[in-house]
């Protein structure tokens, strides 16, 4: 056996004994140590066929490695020490050793530095010298490792509280990175806020100053107690086997908690039971435990940065009998105060908002609050104070969003309110929502609360306009804390959390009208998305039924926002000018109806009205207005009802100057009234246009968002399709549209396979979420038949749909496109070859051929 071959089974055999000992429940602890220790001995081996070079250079684990902290497939880096530039025999040689080390698949990370390389490069970036802090020597010139320790002493550069005041702005950039939360539904276990990264960060800082390695010098200094230490032990030692397992089943360095693993991990992990609920109860576990890592950050890094702050002095500014001030801090001033009046447990978070100017709470505080959770129990949030101690905190001008993600990373806001303990952690497995309910619910909060503050005004301005109409924002706030507080019980979420709402109203002495009102929002809190996305708003009968449901002004103001808020805290990547654009439209149009004592729309007028706004245009143009009313007497009503002047003015000019030799017309215009990019389709009608279209549309990355398809009285397809890229923007360059509309125009000339074929692969949380295919049917008042279908998207999906159209020899009159994350919502209105609804026996044979041709999913 080879040499190499000689080393990567005993890498393997190695490998397959440490998963066999963590299968069996050895010490996590153990094992990863044990890996960092066969590693070592490895690589000395390695090391001493350096010959003479072996002596006169240091090798030396940093980074994880350094710490003896080693799982399955963490990277291995090395640093190689040479008394001055290596002599190319040398460079060689490290050259084979590190090829080496990739062959028998170690991945090492690698550098060759002289000391004085180290100390440079160590002096102006903090994460160097935290990587050469973490350093072990292996083999090779002590003195070299001696020499390079020495130079990075906080004696000579990065003192400890310059390195606290780095590692603090680091870990804050980091926290952004993730939102600021770690509820995210596939959380990073090393990176995320707290990760195992948020204990490395404190056991840098100690070590930086006390030049300690051991986590247990933070109770012998007095930064944390016995019951502490032991919880940041045991969330560590969950951390890393959380991590051990998941780099098994990834066979690689994986740090995420992707959905493609969460259930076996909860299988491995002993959680049982039917449907989502081990992969639910798993991942709570982790987000308990990296709630109680961000506590014990919290709490260390304040207690670290006043002891590392040489000027610190604990002087405290009395506010009243209960509360002080230190260094910018608020504290209770008694310990025993939270046990004589738990009261104060909340209204420690209403002095935070009633002083701005404080930084949070002090450690000590923090950690009064936890041991005295207890406190919170049936006779506390039955008494009249602390219910108008809980809203206040919602009525004040500054602060709302802030205490209230504090009080659920403290654990109070579950202990007060018993049903939001239960949706803290939850999992949704909706293929489109990427928090946790319970960071959802706070972000959904959050985007409320900026809606109201001038600095954030510019991210939703029409939104920010419209929010100082509400007399009493907290209506608004508590109901955005409500409206998916029904989630997990079972059954709708909507129906229960209006019942869930309307306890807490009770319970809080809110009038019949402000209950009523948050009542209503929750329980409908889904209705102005739903028409807004699934249904024409064009069309004056769906605004009329729309403005009806809502009933009045108050109820449309209060609704809009909400439902702004909700959809920007559902995925980051879900909001855009297009839903912003439809929000806004539908809150104008129903507004209008609201003020008109809901009169009902005069359809023809509107037709009417449009077609006049189009003549002045292209008179405005200096256009034969004349010569447009051969083209107009040809298109159906529906066509002018669902069109903008100008887009009328747009399709008319082209289509009179085409010849039928110059057919199809295809158009594209980037940026519309929505925010969306059009795209115009005119040719003789025939089978296979809406199919061939969206196949194509979809191989150009496009997604759709609404068609819209009108036949003429003479035989041509006037087909509108709005359209944005696949990250949410519209079509920006000139290059991209020219190249959609000559493919456009030569597929649906002369249609080959190739032009329709979909190379784009499905996305991967598709394989972990079970969606069955659901069509639903009904009719709309012009007789068309209207099917709603909820599928997981995949590509090609549009295309399917329109072959099984084509199949049943269906008219397609228009399409609503919604796609939530990897969910489809689609919207289909349908009449046969004679303009006629489908019969009942119909659509079963349709939406059972739909369900076959998606496969069920």
């Amino acid at each position: 056996m080879t040499d190499l071959a000689a080393l990567k089974h005993a890498l393997q055999a190695f490998h397959d004994e440490l998963a066999q000992r963590f299968r069996a429940g050895a010490p996590i602890e153990s094992l990863i140590h044990a890996r960092a220790d066969f590693v070592d001995a490895l690589l000395r081996g390695c090391w001493r066929r350096l010959g003479d070079h072996a002596a006169t250079a240091a090798l030396v684990a940093v980074g994880g490695y350094g710490r003896r902290e080693l799982h399955p497939h963490s990277d291995i880096d090395l640093l190689v020490l040479v008394p001055e530039a290596p002599p190319p025999a040398l460079t060689e040689k490290l050259g084979r050793l590190f090829t080496l080390l990739w062959d028998i698949g170690l991945k090492p990370g690698h550098s060759v530095r002289t000391v004085p390389q180290c100390l440079e490069a160590a002096a102006t970036d903090q994460t160097v010298v935290t990587n050469l802090m973490d350093a072990r020597r292996l083999d090779g010139d002590p003195d070299l490792f001696a020499a390079m320790k020495a130079g990075i002493a906080p004696q000579r550069l990065w003192p400890s509280d310059a390195f606290f005041r780095a590692k603090l702005a680091e870990q804050e950039a980091r926290y952004a990175k993730y939102h600021d939360t770690a509820y995210n539904l596939e959380p990073n276990l090393k990176e995320g806020p707290g990760g195992l990264r948020d204990i490395q960060t404190v056991a840098w800082v100690i070590k930086r100053h006390f030049d300690t390695a051991t986590l247990r010098e933070l109770v012998a200094r007095g930064f944390l107690d016995e019951a502490e230490y032991a919880e940041l032990r045991r969330a560590l030692h969950h951390l890393w086997r959380v991590r051990f397992a998941l780099h098994l089943l990834a066979g690689r360095c994986e740090d995420r908690l992707l959905f493609d693993y969460q259930r076996d991990l909860a299988r491995q992990f002993g959680h049982r039971g039917d449907g989502n609920a081990p992969v639910e109860a798993f991942m709570q576990d982790y987000f308990r435990t990296a709630r109680s890592v961000q506590c014990l950050n919290e709490i260390l890094l304040q207690r670290l940065g006043e002891a590392l702050n040489p000027g610190f002095r604990a002087e405290a500014q009395i506010l009243d009998d209960r509360f002080q001030i230190v260094n910018g801090y608020l504290e209770i001033r008694r310990p025993e105060l939270f046990r004589q009046d738990p009261l104060t447990l909340l209204e420690v978070f209403l002095q935070l908002q009633r002083h701005p100017e404080l930084k949070g709470i002090r450690a000590d505080t923090v950690r009064a609050i936890r041991r005295h959770l207890h406190l919170i129990d049936d006779r506390f949030r039955a008494d009249p104070k602390a219910c108008r101690l809980f809203l206040e905190i919602f009525r004040q001008p500054a602060g709302v969003t802030h205490q209230l993600r504090r009080m659920n990373r403290y654990g109070v806001l579950a202990a007060y309110l018993p049903e939001f303990a239960r949706i803290v952690g939850r999992m949704q497995y909706d293929l489109f929502h990427s928090y946790t309910v319970d960071a959802h619910i706070l972000f959904t909060v959050r985007n409320l609360r900026r809606l109201g503050l001038p600095r954030h005004r510019d991210e939703v301005p029409f939104a920010a306009a419209v929010f100082p109409q509400l007399s009493r924002p907290e209506i608004l706030y508590l109901a955005g804390l409500y409206h998916d507080m029904g989630k997990g019980w079972g059954g709708d979420h909507s129906v229960i959390g209006e019942r869930l709402a309307r306890a807490f109203c009770r319970r809080h002495g809110l009038d019949e009208h402000d209950t009523e009102l948050i009542c209503w929002l929750v329980r409908h809190h889904l209705l102005m998305s739903v028409t807004a996305q699934r249904k024409d708003i064009q069309d004056p009968d769906v605004v009329a039924e729309f403005a009806c449901q809502v009933g009045n002004e108050e109820r449309l103001d209060h609704l809009y926002l909400l439902t702004v808020a909700d959809i920007r805290a559902t995925n980051p990547t879900l909001w855009n000018s297009w839903r912003d654009s439809l929000l806004q439209e539908l809150y104008l149009a129903t507004r209008r109806v609201l003020r008109q004592g809901k009169q009902p729309i005069d359809a023809r007028a509107r037709i009417d009205g449009r077609r006049e706004a189009a003549i002045e245009q292209l008179r405005q143009l200096g256009l034969d207005t004349e010569a447009v009313r051969p083209v107009w007497n040809t298109f159906s009503h529906d066509y002018f009802l669902r069109c903008h002047p100008d887009e009328c003015v747009w399709h008319t000019v082209a289509i009179a100057a085409t010849a039928d030799d110059d057919l199809p017309l295809v158009m594209i215009r980037p940026h519309d009234h929505r925010g969306s990019t059009d795209v115009f389709i005119y040719m003789r009608d025939r089978d296979g246009i809406f199919a061939h279209t969206v196949a194509l549309l979809d191989r150009l990355g496009l997604t759709i968002l609404t068609a819209r398809l009108d036949t003429t009285d003479d035989g041509y397809a006037v087909n509108s399709f709005r359209v944005l890229e696949r990250d949410g923007t519209p079509i920006t360059e000139l290059a991209r549209e020219q190249q959609i509309a000559q493919q456009l125009k030569r597929c649906l000339k002369t249609p080959t396979p190739h032009c329709f074929r979909i190379t784009r692969r499905p996305g991967r949380q598709l394989r972990h979420f079970s969606l069955p295919t659901q069509v639903r049917f009904s009719e709309d008042a012009k007789g068309h038949t209207v099917m709603e279908l909820v599928a997981a998207d995949r590509p090609g999906l549009l295309a399917a749909v329109a072959k099984v159209f084509d199949e049943f020899g269906l008219r397609l009159h228009e399409a609503r496109i919604s796609t939530l994350g990897q969910r489809a919502e689609d919207v289909f209105h349908l009449t046969d070859r004679c303009n006629l609804p489908l019969a009942e026996d119909r659509r079963r044979q349709l939406a059972a051929r739909l369900t076959a041709a998606l496969g069920g999913s």
